[in-house]
C-alpha cells in the first residue's frame, strides 16, 4: 500500500515513536506536585514546551498544549471572542477554512454575534485587500488558514496580519498544515496547529496566544496550560509531538524539494493521461506534498474505491461520498468541479516508483468508473435549438454526464435545460461548461428542483 492522505494525518515519525515510548515510563506523574516524580514530569513538560516555542517562534508562556488542534481552534476562538467583547462582535473568517473554525463561527452566530466570509479565487486564495474590506468597527477577530487542507494553497498571512494590525484587531492563524514545513511568517496574534498533521501522535494539540492579546477562557477555568486546556496534561504525546516536530522541521528543506518535483510530476502528467481533469490549487503558492485534481463523469467514493484496490490510499473533495451529500466547502467557494475529486498527499519519505506506479494505474481506474457510469461518448447529431433534460432525483456525477451526452443533440448557440434537485449541480454544470468551454446561461427555479441553462458554443 502507498499511503498518500498525510494531509489527513502523516505516519507517526520514528523520532515520535522514540519519544513516546520513553515519555511512557518518565512522564506519568503529575507535573503539578513536588515529589520526584513530579518533578520529571515537570522538566519533560517545560523541555518540550520550550522546544515547541522555539519552532513556532513564540515564547514558551505564550505556548499551551491542548488535546487537538480542532480544541485549539475553538478554544482560540472563543477566548479571543470573549476577551474583545467590548470592541464587538464581529468574526471575519475565509470561505475556505478548516471545519474547526467554521464549527466555532456557526457557534458564534448562533450567540447573537455577526460573521463575515472572505471569498478566494479559483486557486483557493484570498486576498489581503479582502479582508481589509470586511474589517469593521466592531470586529473583534480575524482567521486565516496558513495552507489549505484540501488543495494545497497557502495563503498571504504576513500581508493579511499587516491589514489587521494596522486596524487593531488580532489575527487567528490556522497553522495545522504547515507547521510542520516552517514558521508562520507575519505579525500574527493567536495561532493553533495539531500534531498528527506533522508526524507526530494524535491527541496532541498547541495553542499560541501572544502577549497583549486580550484573551478570557470560556468556561470553568482550569490551573493547568495558563486555563486554556483543562485536565491532566498528556506528557508522552506532548513530549512525542515536540521532538517530531523538531525532527521534520530540520528535514524539511530538503523534503520539500523532493515532495515538490513529485506533485509537479502528478499536476503535469495527470491531465495529459487522463482527459477531462482539473487540477485545481494554486500552481505556486502551494505546499509542497498536497495536488488535486477533479474527474469529470466520475463518481468520487467509487474511483476512491478502485484506487484503494490497487494499493493507494488518497482521500476526496467530493460531493459524491458516504459521508457527504454537498460539496466540499472548499471546493465550492473556489468555484472549481466537485465530482470525481482526487486529493494526493505525500508524506515525508514517499517513494518515487509509487508516484509513477499511481500514474500508471489513474487512467485504467477513471475509464473503469466512467465506462461503469455510462459516460458519454463524442456526438455529432443536431436536432433542436433546445433541449430538456430530466435529471431529477439523480445524484453527482449523472446531472453532468447526461448534459455531456445531450449537448452535441442540440446545435452552436442552442441551449439544454438541465432539471436537478441535487445541490452538487449547481456548482458541477458551471465548473463542466467552463472546462468543457460552452457558455453557462445561469439557473432558473422550476416547479421541481433548479432549471440550470447551458448555451452550446462550440
Amino acid at each position: 500500500m502507498a499511503y498518500f492522505d498525510a494531509a489527513s494525518a502523516a505516519p507517526l515519525h520514528p523520532v515520535a515513536q522514540q519519544a513516546l515510548q520513553a515519555s511512557l515510563s518518565e512522564g506519568w506523574a503529575d507535573p503539578a506536585r513536588l515529589y520526584k516524580e513530579g518533578r520529571r514530569a515537570r522538566l519533560l513538560l517545560d523541555a518540550a514546551r520550550e522546544a515547541a516555542a522555539e519552532a513556532v517562534g513564540c515564547r514558551p508562556d505564550e505556548l499551551s498544549f491542548t488535546s487537538s488542534g480542532t480544541r485549539a481552534v475553538h478554544t482560540g476562538i472563543a477566548g479571543a471572542l470573549a476577551g474583545r467583547r467590548r470592541a464587538g462582535r464581529h468574526l471575519i473568517v475565509s470561505a475556505v477554512e478548516h471545519s474547526s473554525v467554521l464549527h466555532s463561527a456557526e457557534a458564534h452566530e448562533a450567540e447573537g454575534g455577526t460573521v463575515t466570509q472572505v471569498p478566494v479565487d479559483r486557486a483557493g486564495r484570498v486576498a489581503a485587500a479582502s479582508f481589509g474590506q470586511a474589517l469593521r468597527p466592531d470586529t473583534a477577530l480575524a482567521c486565516l488558514q496558513s495552507a489549505n487542507h484540501e488543495v494545497g494553497t497557502e495563503q498571504p498571512v504576513a500581508e493579511v496580519a499587516e491589514v489587521c494590525r494596522a486596524a487593531g484587531v488580532p489575527l487567528l492563524v490556522d497553522a495545522a498544515q504547515s507547521l510542520g514545513w516552517g514558521p508562520v511568517d507575519g505579525d500574527w496574534s493567536l495561532l493553533a496547529a495539531s500534531a498528527h498533521k506533522w508526524g507526530g501522535p494524535s491527541g496532541a494539540g498547541l495553542l499560541v496566544v501572544r502577549k497583549g492579546v486580550r484573551f478570557a477562557v470560556r468556561g470553568p477555568v482550569d490551573e493547568r496550560e495558563s486555563g486554556r486546556a483543562a485536565g491532566f496534561e498528556n506528557i508522552p504525546a506532548i513530549v512525542a509531538a515536540a521532538a517530531s516536530l523538531r525532527a521534520v522541521r530540520a528535514e524539511a528543506a530538503a523534503e520539500a524539494v523532493r515532495l515538490r518535483e513529485l506533485t509537479e510530476r502528478i499536476r503535469a502528467r495527470v491531465p495529459r493521461l487522463v482527459p477531462d481533469v482539473e487540477v485545481v490549487g494554486d500552481p505556486v503558492h502551494r505546499l509542497p506534498g498536497i495536488v488535486t485534481f477533479s474527474c469529470l463523469y466520475v463518481d468520487g467514493e467509487t474511483l476512491l474505491h478502485e484506487l484503494d484496490r490497487e494499493g493507494f490510499s488518497v482521500s476526496s473533495g467530493s460531493s459524491c461520498t458516504s459521508s457527504t451529500l454537498t460539496p466540499s466547502h472548499v471546493l465550492k467557494a473556489m468555484g472549481v468541479l466537485s465530482e470525481g475529486n482526487v486529493r494526493v498527499s505525500l508524506p515525508p519519505g514517499t517513494a518515487e516508483e509509487d508516484v509513477e506506479r499511481f500514474l500508471a494505474v489513474l487512467p485504467g481506474a477513471v475509464a473503469g468508473v466512467r465506462e461503469k457510469l455510462g459516460a458519454p461518448a463524442p456526438r455529432t447529431a443536431a436536432r433542436t435549438e433546445e433541449l430538456l433534460l430530466d435529471a431529477l432525483g439523480k445524484r453527482c456525477p449523472i446531472p453532468v454526464i447526461e448534459l455531456a451526452k445531450v449537448i452535441g443533440d442540440v446545435p452552436v448557440g442552442g441551449t439544454v435545460r438541465v432539471l436537478s434537485d441535487d445541490e452538487a449541480a449547481r456548482l458541477d454544470i458551471p465548473a463542466w461548461c467552463a472546462m468543457r468551454e460552452q457558455e453557462y446561461v445561469g439557473e432558473e427555479p422550476a416547479e421541481t428542483g433548479t432549471a440550470y441553462v447551458v448555451r452550446r458554443i462550440s
